[in-house]
């Protein structure tokens, strides 16, 4: 694993749990309030999710846009994302450890690492899926702090309510929101803000970008974790190779469903490479940014602060 600007360091662990129990994790996920909170994702006589307030934004993005390699109407593709989420979720832990023999989990770590988290602090992990950095961030934080693990699917939000639940984590809350309004949360709500694995998939980035810098508290940072461009080309071949045979290979046979996986392969693709994103944070009125690549780029740490 490589990096660039920025060597980690290990501090121990010492944080305890909090004894209050949240009232999100023995009660349905939030529906009906004003903030465009919702609890069913599916309608079922269409076969369409009803999302969180914020979908459909088409500023900055047009009439159209992608969905991995293919070009649809801009308000087709948070229906489609929902789907392949809705199709991955129970399977979603294992495939990421197959596809990625486990250094996922490394890169997590120095995700954490970077984040600066500290005690009694406010944290909002967007897309957090199946709760990977929130069950960190919760020990982190301790029973002074508060963790937001935030998703506009709820089968995977699902998953990782259940997995925290189990975990004994009671300082973390559950809302479907939309990453391209945040609406549940007020201005200047949270000390870190992250997004792990999730950006890709969001059709209007530079609206979401500009939804983070608005909830986090002055000097507080954005952390995004994400799939980027192989810094070397030799490389880069290979990891073309493997992304269009292997993991549709494997989400055929693992998870039943190997469309998802070549989206998940082409979605990477369409993303903005490390300057582009970087351009972007700031374009949206971030502070200090920078970036730092893992695994010779195929995966990068941007960093930003509200100042």
């Amino acid at each position: 694993m490589s990096n660039e600007n920025q060597t980690p360091t290990t501090t121990p662990n010492t944080a305890t749990q909090s004894d209050k129990v949240s009232p999100f994790l023995s009660s349905p996920l939030p529906e009906g309030t004003p903030q465009g909170q919702q609890t069913s994702l599916q309608t079922p006589n269409d076969n369409k999710y009803t999302l969180p307030k914020g979908a459909n934004k088409n500023e900055h993005v047009g009439e159209t846009t992608h969905f991995g390699f293919e070009t649809v109407r801009t308000e087709e593709k948070e229906q489609k994302v929902a789907h392949v989420f809705h199709s991955v979720a129970k399977k979603y832990d294992l495939m990421n450890d197959l596809m990625s023999f486990g250094i996922h989990r490394l890169w997590k770590r120095f995700a954490i690492q970077m984040s600066g988290v500290r005690r009694g602090q406010h944290v909002l992990d967007i897309a957090g899926g199946t709760g990977d950095l929130a069950k960190v961030f919760s020990r982190e934080v301790g029973s002074q702090g508060h963790v937001v693990l935030s998703d506009i699917n709820e089968s995977m939000l699902n998953v990782g309510r259940d997995r925290l639940i189990d975990a004994g984590c009671t300082n973390v809350d559950f809302v479907l929101a939309n990453a391209e309004s945040l609406e549940p949360f007020e201005d200047n709500s949270f000390d870190l803000v992250t997004i792990s694995f999730g950006l890709r998939n969001v059709t209007n980035k530079e609206a979401a970008l500009e939804s983070m810098l608005r909830v986090l508290k002055p000097g507080g940072r954005l952390l995004i974790l994400e799939f980027s461009k192989p810094i070397f080309e030799p490389f880069s071949k290979l990891y073309d190779a493997y992304s269009f045979t292997a993991l549709p290979l494997m989400g055929k046979i693992i998870a039943n469903d190997s469309e998802s996986y070549k989206y998940l392969a082409e979605s990477i693709r369409m993303h903005p490479d490390q300057k582009t994103l970087k351009g972007m944070m700031e374009n949206a009125g971030f502070q200090n940014c920078d970036y730092h690549n893992l695994t010779a780029g195929i995966v990068a740490v941007h960093r930003g602060f509200k100042l």
